[in-house]
C-alpha cells in the first residue's frame, strides 16, 4: 500500500515489516522497552532511510538498527 504524504509517497508494508525487523531485535537486546508502543525514533529512522531510496526490508532494518544503536551511545 502506497500513502501519499505530501509530495512523497510511503510505502507502509515496507516500513512496516522494517519496523517489525528491527523493533523485535532491539526489544530482544534490550535497547528498547518490551511495551506494545511504538517507538517514534526507529519509526522515524526508518522512514527516512526510505525516503532517501532504501527498499530492501532486511537491509533497512539492520541499518536502522545500527544507526539507533549508534544514536543510543551518543545520547547516553
Amino acid at each position: 500500500m502506497l500513502v501519499e504524504r505530501g509530495l512523497q509517497v510511503t510505502n507502509v508494508e515496507l516500513v512496516g515489516d522494517a519496523y517489525a525487523i528491527a523493533s523485535n531485535y532491539l526489544r530482544k537486546s534490550g535497547a528498547i522497552p518490551d511495551t506494545f508502543v511504538t517507538n517514534e525514533r526507529l519509526l522515524g529512522i526508518i522512514v527516512k532511510l526510505v525516503q532517501r531510496g532504501e527498499l530492501n526490508r532486511l537491509r533497512l532494518a539492520n541499518k536502522a538498527i545500527a544507526k539507533y544503536e549508534a544514536e543510543t551511545l551518543v545520547l547516553a
